[in-house]
C-alpha cells in the first residue's frame, strides 16, 4: 500500500536536517549525537512493542546499525524521524517473528468493528479518544499494559505510535507504509479492544 508523502513544509520543519546532512557530508563524528537525541526515545518504543528490557536494548543498538549503514541512502523524502522510527519497526516485528514466545497466531479484531470505515472516527469511545499516558494511573498501568500485549502486532504497533509516541495520523502511516484510512481503522480497533479488555475497571472507577 502506498505510503502518505510529506508535503514541503514537514520537510523543512525537520529538526534533524542539519545534523543529518552533515553527517551524510563526510563527518560521521556526529552519528553519536544523532544516537544521542534518540536512544531513550527508540528504548521506549522498544520496550512497549517487545516488552522486555533486553529485547528493548537490542532493537536501539539494531536500529542505530542499520541507520548507520543507510544513513547515506536517506533523501528526505519524510522527516528522519519518522524514518528512523520505521527501521526501530522493522526490527521489532522481524525479533518478534523470530522469538519463540512468538503467537502461533493472532487474535482477529475484526469483530470489534462493526459498521462502515467511514463511521470510524464517530465510533470512538471518548476515554479511548485520549492520548494513553493521559487516562494511565499507577493502578491501571499494569492492566493497560497487559491488554495491549494481547494486540495482535499489526495493531499494537499502530497504537504505540499514536497514543503512546504521539505521531499523527499520517506519520504513523509514513512508518509504517500504510495509508491514512488503514492507520484509523487499527487505531479504532485497537482502541475498541482495550476497552473490552478494561471495562471492568472502568465499570468499577
Amino acid at each position: 500500500m502506498p505510503m502518505i508523502e510529506p508535503n514541503e513544509s514537514q520537510k523543512k520543519s525537520d529538526p534533524d536536517t542539519a545534523l543529518v546532512q552533515a553527517i551524510q557530508a563526510g563527518d560521521k563524528s556526529l552519528f553519536t549525537d544523532l544516537v544521542q537525541r534518540y536512544e531513550g526515545a527508540l528504548y521506549n518504543f522498544g520496550f512497549k512493542m517487545c516488552g522486555a528490557v533486553g529485547d528493548a536494548e537490542d532493537l536501539v543498538q539494531e536500529t542505530f546499525l542499520n541507520v548507520f549503514r543507510y544513513l547515506n541512502d536517506f533523501r528526505r523524502e519524510t522527516k528522519f524521524k519518522n524514518w528512523l522510527y520505521r527501521i526501530a519497526a522493522s526490527v521489532c516485528i522481524k525479533k518478534r517473528r523470530r522469538s519463540k514466545f512468538a503467537p502461533v497466531r493472532e487474535l482477529s479484531l475484526d469483530d470489534f468493528l462493526p459498521g462502515d470505515e467511514a463511521d470510524v472516527e464517530q465510533q470512538v469511545p471518548q476515554w479511548a479518544a485520549l492520548p494513553l499516558e493521559q487516562v494511565l494511573n499507577e493502578e491501571l498501568r499494569q492492566k493497560m499494559r497487559a491488554a495491549i500485549w494481547e494486540l495482535p502486532e499489526k495493531y499494537r504497533a499502530v497504537l504505540v505510535l499514536r497514543d503512546m509516541e504521539g505521531f499523527s495520523t499520517e506519520e504513523a502511516a509514513q512508518i509504517l507504509n500504510l495509508t491514512a484510512a488503514n492507520i484509523k481503522v487499527r487505531l479504532h480497533r485497537a482502541r475498541l479492544f482495550l476497552r473490552d479488555q478494561l471495562k471492568d475497571y472502568f465499570e468499577d472507577a
